[in-house]
C-alpha cells in the first residue's frame, strides 16, 4: 500500500495543475482500501494524468470495478454516459470536464461500493444537485436517441421496400434465352477447309479460346467497357455466328458442302424478321434458286419483284403487241408464225374496238373467244401470250424477249392478273422455257421470279404448282442435271431432296387428255354418294403426284402434254396436219424425253388410250436409233389402261359422220383394222418379246357417255388385248378407267404392286 501511495504521490506533484479532490485523497490515505479502491484510485489517476474523457474513464471503472463484486447500485444508465460522450467534445473548458467529473463520481463511487459512511465519502459530492447544462445535454441525447431510432428504422424499411419491388421486377430471362435459342441458327460443324484435322487439337484450341473469350467477357462487365466484337466471332459457338457463316458455305466451291448450307438456311423457321431480311439481301443467285426449292420455304427470304411504277392510262395490250412486232418474223416456223400473226390481228381489232367504245371480234380468232363475258383486255393478252409461249420454245427468241424487256412485262401482268389462273400459267410457262438457256439465269432471277416461282410452288392447284416446278428445275443446275422442256413435267420430287432417285415412271395421256386432270381421282357424285362428300378433303387432283409419290419416294414421277384434238373445228395450228400423227409425236416427245434424262434409269410407262399406241411407237423408233438404246433397255415394264391396240369405234363413229365433225388426224388413225396400226402393233410385239417386258392391261366393260346423245364402248375389250402381259377387265367406262375412287381401290392397288414387283431389286423393301 505504501508503493501505491508513493506512486499517487509522484502523480499528484507532476500535474500541479489538476487538485485531487477529497475523494481521492480518502481512497489514497484511507483505512479501509480494497481491491476496488485500488482500481478506482488508478482510474483517478489515469483521467488526471492522460485527460481522458470523463465516459472513457466512468465505463473503466464500471467494467473494471464492476466485476470484483456486488455493488450498492449495480446499474449505471447508459444514456447517461452516451450523452456525455457525445457532447464532451465540445466542452474544451478544464473546469467544466471538471464539474462533469464531480456529476459523475456518485456514480463512481457506487459503483465502487463507497458509501457516504466511509471516510471520506462525505466530501465526494455525491449530494449536488444536477445543473441545468447537464439537464439540457440528457434531453438533447434523448432527442438523439428518438431521430436516431427514427433514422434506423426508416433506412430499414426502405431497403426492404426496394428489395421487395426489385424481386417483384425481376424479368425472368430462362423463358428470354427460350425465345433467344429459337432465333439461333444451327448448323452442321464442317470447315471450310477440307484439309484442316478437327481432332483433339482443334478441339482443345476452341476450348481455351471459349474460356479466355468467357474470361474477356467478364472483365469487360467488370470494369464496364465494350467487349471486342473481332474476338467475339473467333472459335464462338455455332449459332453465334452461323448466319454469316451459312450464306458464305452457300458460296463454297465444294458442292456438299453449299447444299449442306442452303438446307441448314431452309430449315431455320423460328428466325427473327430481320434475319430474312439479311438473307434475302445477300444471297446469290444459287442460293436463291436453292431455297425456292426447298421444302415448306419461308418466302420471306426472297425480296419482292421490282415493280415500277405505271400511270394509269398504261395499256398493258400495247406493250404485248410491241414486244410481238419486235421479235423475227421471218424464217419461222410454221405454228409460231400463225400464233403470232393470230395474236396480232386479234388484238388490234379489240384495242380498235375498245377506243371506239364497241367490242368486236371475228376471222380465225373466233375459236378462242369461247364466251362473251370475257374481259376484252384479258382476251388480248391471252392471245399474245399464246404467241409468246410458241416464241419462247426458240432459243434465239428467247434473248429477244430479254433484250426488250419481256422479263419485267411479264412481271407486270402476272402481278396485275392473279385473278386469273390461265393468264399466270401462261406466263410461267413462258418462264420455263427460257429458263432452258442458262444464260438468261441471271436476268431472270433479277427480275424478281424467284419468289414468285416459290409462292406458285405452294399453291394448291397441282396446274400451278406443277408449271413453277418445273421452271425452278430448270433454274437449279447445282442438283438437276436434266432439262424439261415444254410439255414434260415433273410431279415427284418437285423440291429438293436427299433421297436417291432409284427409278422413273412415266405418264402418257390419251386423246383430249392433258398432263393432270387424266390422272386425277374418279369424279363421283356427292348427291348420291354422302361418304364421298364427306371426304372431300382427300380428293387428289393427281393421283400419281400424292399418292404414289408416298408410297414409292424413290421413284421420280413425270408427266407429258402434248395437243389434241377430236375435231379440226378447234385446231390450235391447222398449217401442219402432219404434226398431229403418232409418228411426228413420237420423234418429237423423244428428243424431249432423252434431255430430261429418260433412259438414265430403271424405266416403268403408264398410258390411256391413244397415249399407249404413242408409248408403243416411241420404244419402236427407240429400238431403231442407237442413241435413244438407253430408253428401251432401261424399260421395266409398261401399263396400258383401255389403250386401242386394234382400233376404236370412236374413230368408225367419228369417220362415218366426218362431214359433220370433220375428225381430226389422230382420230382417223385409231379406225379399226388401220393398217398403220397392226404395224404398230407387229413391230412393237416383236422385240417387246426378245426385251421380255412385263406388260399390265386394263379393260373397260362399262360404255362411256359423249355429250347427252352418244353413248360407245370405246375400247372393246377385244381390242384392250395386246397379246403379251395380263388384261384385267374392271367395270368402268372409258374415262375412269385409269381414275381409282380412292387410294386402296382395286385399279390402284394393281397398279401399284406392278410397279413395286418390275422395281423390286431397285426399290428393295
Amino acid at each position: 500500500m505504501g508503493k501505491i501511495q508513493c506512486i499517487a504521490s509522484k502523480i499528484g506533484e507532476k500535474n500541479k495543475f489538476f487538485h485531487m479532490s477529497e475523494a481521492a485523497r480518502c481512497y489514497l490515505h484511507g483505512d479501509h482500501i480494497t481491491v476496488k479502491k485500488i482500481h478506482a484510485c488508478i482510474g483517478l489517476l489515469l483521467f488526471s494524468e492522460l485527460r481522458m474523457s470523463v465516459a472513457a474513464y466512468c465505463i473503466f471503472c464500471y467494467r473494471q470495478i464492476g466485476t470484483s463484486g456486488p455493488a450498492t447500485k449495480k446499474h449505471i444508465p447508459w444514456n447517461y454516459i452516451r450523452s456525455i460522450a457525445f457532447f464532451l467534445p465540445f466542452q474544451p473548458s478544464l473546469p467544466a470536464i471538471s464539474s462533469t467529473c464531480s456529476c459523475l463520481l456518485p456514480a463512481c463511487q457506487n459503483s465502487c461500493g463507497l458509501a457516504k459512511s466511509e471516510p471520506g465519502g462525505a466530501g465526494c459530492g455525491a449530494n449536488l444537485p444536477i445543473p441545468a447544462e447537464e439537464k439540457k445535454l440528457l434531453m438533447i441525447g434523448k432527442i438523439a436517441k428518438v431521430t436516431g431510432s427514427l433514422m434506423l428504422g426508416g433506412f430499414v424499411f426502405i431497403t426492404y421496400e426496394v428489395l421487395s419491388l426489385k424481386r417483384l421486377l425481376q424479368i425472368d430471362t430462362q423463358a428470354i434465352n427460350q425465345e433467344k435459342l429459337k432465333s439461333y441458327v444451327y448448323v452442321h460443324t464442317t470447315s471450310l477447309n477440307t484439309s484442316e484435322y478437327q481432332g483433339i487439337t482443334y478441339q482443345a484450341r476452341k476450348e481455351i479460346h471459349k474460356a479466355v473469350r468467357k474470361i474477356l467477357e467478364t472483365e469487360a462487365k467488370i470494369f464496364r467497357r465494350p467487349f471486342n466484337e473481332q474476338f467475339s466471332t473467333f472459335d464462338v459457338e455455332d449459332h453465334e455466328c452461323a448466319l454469316w457463316l451459312l450464306l458464305r458455305r452457300c458460296q463454297s466451291e465444294d458442292k456438299e458442302v453449299r447444299l449442306q448450307a442452303v438446307q441448314d438456311l431452309a430449315n431455320n423457321t423460328h428466325w427473327h424478321g430481320y434475319q430474312y431480311s439479311t438473307v434475302a439481301q445477300t444471297c446469290d443467285q444459287r442460293t436463291a434458286i436453292g431455297l425456292a426449292r426447298s421444302k415448306d420455304i419461308d418466302l420471306r427470304f426472297f425480296l419482292p419483284p421490282p415493280l415500277p411504277r405505271i400511270k394509269n392510262d398504261y395499256l398493258i395490250g400495247d406493250e404485248l403487241r410491241s414486244l410481238l412486232v419486235s421479235l423475227p418474223q421471218t424464217d419461222l416456223d410454221p405454228c409460231v408464225q400463225y400464233f403470232t400473226s393470230l395474236a396480232l390481228r386479234e388484238s388490234s381489232q379489240i384495242l380498235a374496238a375498245q377506243r371506239g367504245g364497241l367490242w368486236c371480234f371475228g376471222g380465225s380468232g373466233l375459236p378462242y373467244c369461247e364466251t362473251l363475258s370475257k374481259i376484252p383486255s384479258e382476251t388480248v393478252e391471252l392471245f399474245c401470250l399464246q404467241a409468246l409461249v410458241q416464241h419462247s420454245k426458240v432459243s434465239s427468241h428467247c434473248d429477244k424477249i430479254e433484250a426488250k424487256g419481256g422479263l419485267q412485262l411479264l412481271q407486270r401482268i402476272y402481278q396485275q392478273r392473279k385473278d386469273s389462273a390461265k393468264i399466270q400459267r401462261n406466263i410461267i410457262r413462258i418462264i420455263g422455257n427460257m429458263a432452258l438457256d442458262e444464260r438468261l439465269h441471271s436476268s431472270i432471277v433479277r427480275a424478281g421470279w424467284v419468289s414468285v416461282l416459290a409462292e406458285a410452288m405452294k399453291s394448291p392447284h397441282v396446274i400451278q404448282s406443277s408449271h413453277a416446278s418445273r421452271a425452278l428445275a430448270n433454274l437449279d443446275r447445282d442438283t438437276v442435271q436434266e432439262k424439261y422442256s415444254d410439255g414434260v413435267y415433273i410431279l415427284h420430287p418437285q423440291y429438293r431432296s436427299s433421297q436417291p432417285i432409284r427409278a422413273d415412271i412415266l405418264f402418257v395421256h390419251g386423246l383430249l387428255g392433258a398432263a393432270f386432270k387424266t390422272w386425277r381421282q374418279q369424279d363421283v357424285d356427292r348427291r348420291l354418294d354422302k361418304k364421298a362428300s364427306e371426304g372431300e378433303e382427300d380428293y387428289t387432283q393427281c393421283w400419281p403426284k400424292t399418292w404414289l409419290a408416298s408410297d414409292c419416294p424413290a421413284l421420280r414421277i413425270i408427266s407429258v402434254e402434248y395437243d389434241t384434238h377430236w375435231s379440226d373445228w378447234k385446231a390450235k395450228c391447222p398449217v401442219e396436219a402432219h404434226r398431229k400423227s403418232i409418228a411426228y409425236r413420237s420423234n418429237e416427245l423423244l428428243d424431249k424425253l432423252r434431255a430430261a434424262g429418260i433412259g438414265d434409269r430403271p424405266l416403268v410407262w403408264v398410258s390411256h388410250s391413244m397415249g399407249g399406241l404413242l408409248v408403243k411407237k416411241m420404244l419402236v423408233d427407240a429400238s431403231k436409233n442407237p442413241e435413244m438404246d438407253k430408253i428401251v433397255n432401261n424399260t421395266r415394264g409398261i401399263i396400258f389402261y383401255s389403250v386401242p391396240h386394234h382400233g376404236s369405234q370412236l374413230a368408225e363413229y367419228s369417220i362415218n359422220a366426218r362431214y359433220l365433225i370433220f375428225p381430226s388426224v389422230e382420230v382417223k388413225e385409231l379406225s379399226k383394222d388401220s393398217p398403220a396400226l397392226k404395224e404398230l402393233n407387229d413391230d412393237f410385239l416383236s422385240f417387246a418379246k426378245d426385251k421380255k417386258f412385263s406388260v399390265l392391261s386394263f379393260a373397260e366393260t362399262l360404255p362411256t357417255h359423249i355429250g347427252s346423245m352418244i353413248k360407245l364402248h370405246v375400247v372393246p375389250l377385244e381390242s384392250a388385248k395386246l397379246g403379251i402381259g395380263d388384261l384385267i377387265p374392271v367395270d368402268v367406262n372409258h374415262l375412269n378407267i385409269c381414275k381409282p375412287k380412292k387410294k386402296d381401290a382395286f385399279l390402284y392397288q394393281r397398279t401399284l404392286k406392278f410397279i413395286q414387283d418390275v422395281l423390286a431389286q431397285e426399290l428393295g423393301d
